[in-house]
């Protein structure tokens, strides 16, 4: 069984994008968020520790996003969902990278990129058989 964990709108500042003044200037980017999580062990026990952190996962989030400049939202959306794969109670992370501030010479509400990956599979140790 797989829940769901989703913060929506986490605010964040990054130099990414093909134009100079992009990465300059820089701009806003709006990330959502939703995990795959089992949140079942949380729940019996009432435990932080069993379960994801999701304010710990923002602060890691909004770091990635001001880490070095990227030319594409693709390879920005990828690098969020990478952290959040680091937990390993995350099956699965859905990103959604909003860039309101796109340069583009029309009016309009946003430009959103959403993905999703998953954790890869595990390889089996020692001892263990594979499933041929």
């Amino acid at each position: 069984m797989t829940d769901e964990l989703s913060v929506v709108g986490i605010e964040c500042w990054g130099h990414h994008g093909v134009f100079e003044h992009e990465r300059r200037d820089g701009q806003v980017f709006v990330i959502d968020l939703t995990l795959g999580v089992d949140t079942a062990p949380a729940a019996a026990s009432d435990d932080l520790r069993d379960t994801v952190d999701y304010g710990s996962l923002v602060d890691e989030v909004t770091a990635a996003v001001a880490r070095e400049p990227v030319d594409l939202i693709e390879t920005l959306a990828t690098r969020i969902a990478g952290v959040c794969l680091l937990d390993a109670r995350v099956e699965w992370a859905r990103v959604t990278v909003h860039k309101p501030d796109a340069p583009i010479d029309a009016t309009f509400a946003d430009v959103r990129l959403t993905i999703t990956r998953h954790r890869p599979p595990t390889s089996p140790g020692k001892g263990e058989a594979d499933d041929e």
